[in-house]
């Protein structure tokens, strides 16, 4: 589904601040996996999701979606293949519309527009449904402005706007890191239960090691630009935290590159 083929990424270039944040990357995914992603800070994890989804164009390299170039497709244009869930709940929908507002921007996304009325009864009770999956009670507010919900409840919306047009690849980028370790969870969990409905091709960023290990069917860490490790399957369910701090720890050459790596 993801070929990432020797990709390049610098900023500032020919300035004393350049910095290499992609350096010859390579990542395959086939369809229906579900890789986290680990690393300290400056490791090139957000940077490759900008490059995937067009933010950033690599200096070097090719991408490939479902055997598409589209190294140099513009933002846009991959954007209909592609769902993202920001770190901020902030980002992922807009505040002064309602909750079903919201959903029916996401639903119609790859949809012809017409002059019908906005939102039929029909969808209504599309999008009554999916909230309902949720098990939050927003089904009984769709009229609800989204800015009144609390950050787990707009990041839950945030999720199921992504998912809604069933997308190629869904990109999650540390999307539980600005939660309490209660709602966290329960965002999680509602993650994995749409990954696994939907059998969505994924990748999560995390700085927690213990997401990273216990979700998803292949982890792999990044370190300075690159993939410096790659594990699944049975191998993968017997990590433990200490298996990856030796890890990281190996690739570092003993220097943590942010404290926020050592979350349990």
């Amino acid at each position: 589904m993801l070929d990432i083929v020797q990709v390049e990424k610098s900023f500032n270039i020919g300035t004393v601040n350049e910095k290499k944040a992609l350096q010859n990357l390579n990542f395959h995914m086939n369809d229906g996996e579900f890789v986290t992603v680990i690393g300290g800070n400056g490791a090139g994890k957000s940077t490759m999701l900008n490059v995937i989804t067009g933010v950033y164009k690599p200096e070097g390299g090719k991408i490939f979606l479902d055997g598409q170039d589209i190294t140099y497709l513009e933002e846009w244009q991959r954007a209909k293949y592609l769902g993202r869930v920001f770190q901020d709940p902030m980002m992922g929908t807009a505040a002064n519309m309602q909750i079903e507002e919201n959903l029916a921007l996401a639903y119609r996304r790859t949809k012809k527009r017409g002059l019908s009325w906005g939102i039929s009864e029909k969808e209504k009770e599309y999008y009554r449904q999916s909230l309902a999956r949720l098990d939050l009670g927003l089904e009984d507010r769709m009229t609800a402005k989204v800015g009144l919900l609390s950050g787990g409840q707009r990041q839950a919306v945030t999720l199921l706007m992504a998912t809604l047009q069933k997308p190629k690849l869904l990109l999650l980028d540390e999307h539980t890191a600005a939660l309490d370790p209660k709602t966290a969870e329960k965002v999680l969990d509602l993650t994995r239960e749409l990954i696994e409905e939907e059998h969505l091709t994924t990748i999560m960023i995390t700085h927690n090691m213990r997401d990273a290990i216990r979700m998803g069917t292949r982890l792999v860490m990044m370190h300075q630009g690159r993939i410096v490790y790659s594990v699944a399957g049975e191998e993968k369910k017997n990590l433990k935290v200490e298996d990856l701090l030796q890890k990281f720890s190996e690739v570092s050459n003993g220097e943590f590159a942010n404290d926020r790596m050592l979350l349990l």
